[in-house]
């Protein structure tokens, strides 16, 4: 078993990965064209809070949606159609946190 602790710490670096890559793949672009302004650098920091957290938003959300849609199935097989609906809808909170970081960005 996993003690308390650990499944903490995992939860915390996985959050903080989450947030940090899109940040890193931003400021590499910003490095290239000159020196970063503070403004822009909020910017850049929005952009990564909108896509991490959209994306972290909508893995939690296919995770719930998921177990329960297995469960549906088991007892309703008639019913795919409507969860495999149910579980797609989750990425397009994602793709909306994409497209508002491109937009924030631009």
């Amino acid at each position: 078993m996993i003690s308390k602790r650990l499944k903490k710490y995992l939860f915390l670096s996985t959050f903080l990965g989450v947030l940090l890559v899109p940040a890193l793949a931003f400021a590499q672009d910003a490095a290239a064209t000159g020196p970063v302004t503070i403004g822009a650098g909020i910017k850049v920091v929005g952009a990564a809070l909108a896509m991490g957290m959209s994306a972290l938003g909508a893995g939690w959300a296919q995770a719930k949606i998921g177990s329960a849609g297995q469960g549906t199935l088991a007892e309703r097989p008639e019913e795919r159609v409507f969860v495999l609906v149910l579980t797609a809808l989750p990425e397009v909170i994602a793709l909306l946190g994409f497209v508002m970081a491109i937009i924030l960005k631009g």
